[in-house]
């Protein structure tokens, strides 16, 4: 696990594409794990805060239960469609796999996590617009891109 700091040093310009990706939107995804071991998928708001990626959560909610439990997650960005027609106008898809490490509680009762990242994967449109490009880091291997 690694932190968002230690992400963007390792590998800045994919950092950089993935970050955007989740500023440009203020909602997108996360998956947790229940009590009963199955996915819990929620809306989410993401926020970038002194150089590390950090989840809030209103109180009560389901989503932070889950994270105090089992800290594991995935988290993919909002995704809009691309003009008819354009399928290179496609901005793409940003997922994140890691743990959550609570940070705090504030007055009130709201929940904040800090993301520990196993892997990041970014999804695009390849050139010519006839293939994806599918860019996969981890802190054991580095970038990695395949094209389909």
């Amino acid at each position: 696990m690694t932190s968002w700091t230690d992400f963007s040093t390792a590998a800045p310009d994919f950092a950089e594409e993935v970050r955007s990706l989740f500023s440009d939107h203020k909602h997108h995804t996360m998956a947790t794990v229940r009590r009963n071991g199955s996915p819990r998928i929620s809306g989410t708001e993401v926020q970038f805060d002194n150089g590390e990626l950090c989840l809030g959560m209103m109180p009560g909610t389901r989503r932070a239960e889950d994270l105090r439990r089992d800290p594991r997650f995935a988290l993919h960005s909002h995704s809009v469609d691309p003009s008819d027609g354009d399928e290179g106008s496609w901005s793409g898809e940003a997922k994140i796999n890691g743990r959550a490490k609570m940070l705090s509680v504030d007055e009130g009762g709201a929940d904040r996590f800090r993301v520990d990242i196993s892997d990041v994967t970014l999804t695009q449109i390849g050139t010519p617009a006839d293939h994806l490009v599918i860019k996969t880091w981890t802190p054991m291997t580095g970038v990695a891109v395949r094209r389909r």
